[in-house]
């Protein structure tokens, strides 16, 4: 199998996967609306990563990172994120009272997301390396900004039940701030090791 099609056959893989294990996550979740409000970010993001493939066509390696995201968000959508059991698992096991899944996908957003987002800019400016670095840890921010937002907009206007569910502050009135700050660090410390991908993704170097 040459590498075109190797390429198409993987992408294939991932997506069927993923729409597979997203359907299956839409049957009976914890709380309905709330799954339909943590599915905004899937339904503008798939069609923006396919009108990306088409335009600026990305990595394996990106789309891979893309696809373990979304699979993370979707299973946070289904239990709400407040309620997944192996975050709960993990604060019976730490001695916790808080289930930190949460924060993990906070800062996997920044970890996962910043090769994508660096591929797009790195395509489109062509500018200096550090530059483009530091657009792509903005944009990681501003995107967490607008979703901190958007939790804060659902909960004014949903029934209060979903929107406690959707916000998932389980008490921390600090919760947003925190959730920013694991976004930035998710994407400094993906961009540690971004060189060495770099390195050997000829296509993005």
């Amino acid at each position: 199998m040459d590498e075109n099609k190797f390429r198409r056959y993987y992408l294939s893989i991932l997506f069927w996967i993923f729409l597979l294990a997203w359907a299956l996550l839409g049957i009976n979740p914890v709380y309905r609306s709330d799954w339909f409000l943590e599915n905004i970010l899937v339904f503008l993001g798939v069609p923006f990563v396919l009108f990306v493939h088409r335009k600026w066509p990305l990595t394996n390696l990106s789309y891979t990172l893309i696809f373990c995201f979304l699979l993370l968000h979707s299973i946070g959508a289904h239990y709400t994120y407040s309620e997944v059991p192996f975050g709960r698992w993990v604060s019976d096991v730490m001695g916790w009272e808080r289930n930190h899944f949460d924060r993990m996908v906070h800062f996997l957003w920044g970890f996962l997301i910043a090769m994508p987002i660096f591929e797009i800019l790195n395509r489109r400016v062509r500018g200096r390396r550090r530059a483009i670095v530091f657009f792509t840890l903005s944009v990681i921010v501003l995107v967490g900004v607008l979703y901190e937002f958007m939790e804060w907009a659902a909960a004014l206007v949903v029934a209060p039940e979903a929107g406690t569910a959707f916000l998932g502050t389980q008490g921390d009135e600090w919760d947003a701030q925190k959730d920013l700050l694991l976004n930035l660090l998710g994407g400094l410390a993906s961009l540690v090791f971004l060189p060495r991908v770099l390195r050997q993704t000829r296509d993005i170097t």
